[in-house]
């Protein structure tokens, strides 16, 4: 990199910590603003902020992979998920926001009852504030590190030392800012890393070694280009994504409703949650979350599937466990000085606002629902405040001891959905079904991690071993629902009056509260889903048609698009919600 490159990446830097300052004293307030801004974010603001969260370091790569190895098909693997947002944004984003709740953890108590809620609060706060959350930090810093190493060559012993550097960088602005400053540097950093990784894309695909979509076209083999894997119990020699029919059933009709991943959690969850529970309101909840499954899904992919097409061409002797770093070479072998400076400040920009919102989410959960539910109750605003912000430092540096004993965490994503199969219908049950208890969530948890070495001793391997793993977990909920006391009835009455989700799953509290309006309207929220996924579909697959040149394609998807919009305006609207924005 040339001295412009290096100025552009301190500038960056400068700014980022500079938002941080400007909102320090706001978050100090209380743990509401610290934790949620106040309840008071914009959905523009809010949706930005999913985005950039689920926009790590790593994710580039990880796409670049996927299209290396198996062309464009190869998303299928992440896109089935879009199934499940669309559901979490119809169906529950505005009852997380009318919840009032600070984190996920906590709606435990305010939906169970006895020691078993308590037990259950307190389990998931330490669970994945902070186990899950340090590995994924870990693997973050991780693959951190290999982008670093492969763009500058630094040797291996002092690499960590530089990841070290930026990690306590994010640590000590999100300590300062809380979730306010969080947001603001996630809409920054997110504008940088996608305009980066577009100019990017055009450079790279414009080169004359690939010579433009055309000569993609010419020099890649037609299948590379398909937007759906090929159904065959035999893989394909060729290297296209080949599914069983039993195994595309998995990615699109179980996965997405039955198991836990951070980000695509069944009903909405962890950070997503915390982003819906931070907007103004119900509306702005909604619209967050509408924006977020389609940019996350439909617009934000496509500059790393076409930089993963051109990697096939300029670098086609990469190994299959190298292939993702196809974009790291295509950066440092094709980018002017200034513009590599640029896609370097935006690979830090995708790392710290991943690290800044597990901070700060990690941190809600072993304050709000740990030391201040069972350990310090009753202190002031300002202490827990203060006490977040040690918390933040502390979780940061526990994350780092645990990067160092990560060497390689292969099908890590595999093992998280296995372990969290079968869970993710009480998830969304439990919002609707007045019989659901807490036991039902614990023991829909600790199910999959009893199937999972059975079914590996076995060979029965994922995506196949979910179907066992969801039936049996579900038969086991069940009965242990059923066997074990429901939660009690003032608890029940107590979340009904808050929450009223209505439903016939529902009747036996609600015939109780006649004064109390339930939601209605669950035929057009149905509607409204599966508009919403054909929208995201369309959107996603009418870009990479207009991007390839084919547009008589591209007209109809982008038909197809309008139309959808237009449907589910008219149903928001015949429900209330007249405008996006008031």
């Amino acid at each position: 990199m040339e001295i412009i490159d290096y100025l552009i990446v301190v500038a960056y830097f400068i700014f980022s910590v500079s938002i941080a300052l400007i909102y320090s004293k706001r978050a100090g307030k209380s743990t509401n603003d610290f934790f949620l801004s106040g309840r008071n974010l914009p959905w523009y603001l809010a949706g930005i902020s999913m985005v950039a969260t689920t926009f790590a370091a790593d994710t580039p790569l990880a796409v670049t992979e996927l299209v290396a190895k198996n062309g464009i098909s190869g998303n299928w693997i992440w896109w089935n998920f879009a199934f499940g947002g669309m559901l979490t944004v119809f169906f529950f984003a505005r009852l997380w926001r009318r919840a009032g709740i600070m984190t996920e953890a906590e709606f435990a108590e305010i939906r169970y009852s006895g020691k078993p809620a308590r037990f259950l609060r307190g389990f998931r706060a330490l669970y994945l504030g902070l186990f899950m959350n340090v590995i994924i930090i870990g693997w973050v810093n991780k693959a951190m590190s290999s982008i670093l190493q492969g763009m500058f060559g630094i040797d291996e012993s002092v690499i960590m030392i530089y990841v070290f550097g930026c990690m306590i960088l994010v640590a000590l602005y999100s300590a300062i800012s809380g979730l306010w400053g969080v947001v603001i540097t996630d809409a920054f950093q997110f504008f940088i890393a996608m305009i980066g990784c577009i100019i990017l894309a055009i450079i790279v695909i414009n080169s004359p070694q690939v010579g433009g979509v055309a000569g993609l076209k010419q020099n890649l083999p037609e299948y590379v280009f398909d937007f759906f894997p090929t159904i065959s119990d035999v893989p394909s020699a060729a290297g296209t994504l080949a599914m069983s029919a039993f195994s595309f059933l998995a990615y699109i009709g179980i996965i997405w409703w039955a198991s836990w991943y951070p980000g695509s959690e069944p009903g909405g969850g962890g950070y997503v949650a915390q982003r819906m529970m931070s907007a103004k309101d119900e509306k702005n909840s909604l619209f967050a979350t509408l924006f977020f499954q389609i940019a996350h899904y439909a617009i934000r992919p496509w500059p790393w599937i076409l930089v993963g097409l051109a990697s096939l061409v300029l670098y086609p002797e990469l190994a299959d466990a190298q292939k993702g770093m196809g974009f790291i070479y295509a950066m440092r072998d094709f980018l002017p000085a200034g513009l590599k400076g640029l896609l370097v400040a935006a690979f830090f920009a995708a790392y710290m606002s991943t690290i800044a919102t597990q901070l700060n989410w990690g941190t809600s959960y072993i304050i709000n629902d740990f030391y201040k539910r069972f350990l310090n109750e009753g202190k002031s605003e300002s202490h827990y405040v203060l006490s977040s912000r040690i918390a933040t430092i502390i979780l940061m540096m526990v994350s780092l001891v645990v990067t160092l004993f990560i060497s390689k965490i292969s099908g890590a994503w595999a093992f998280i959905i296995e372990c969290g199969a079968g869970v993710g219908l009480v998830l969304i049950l439990r919002w609707f079904w007045w019989r659901i208890n807490a036991w039902s969530e614990i023991s829909a948890m600790i199910t999959p991690f009893v199937i999972f070495p059975i079914l590996k001793n076995f060979g029965i391997l994922f995506p196949y071993s979910l179907f066992i793993i969801v039936p049996v977990t579900t038969l086991v909920w069940l009965i242990v629902t059923f066997l074990t006391k429901p939660t009690s009835e003032e608890v029940l009455i107590s979340f009904y009056r808050k929450i009223h989700p209505g439903g016939l799953m529902w009747k036996r509290i609600s015939s109780k509260l006649p004064e109390v309006e339930s939601d209605s309207g669950f035929f057009r929220l149905f509607i409204n889903w599966l508009i919403g996924v054909i929208l995201v579909y369309s959107i996603l697959f009418g870009t990479g048609k207009l991007i390839f040149g084919e547009f008589k394609d591209f007209i109809i998807y982008l038909i197809i698009a309008v139309v959808s919009i237009a449907i589910i305006y008219f149903n928001l609207s015949k429900m209330g919600w007249k405008t996006i924005v008031k």
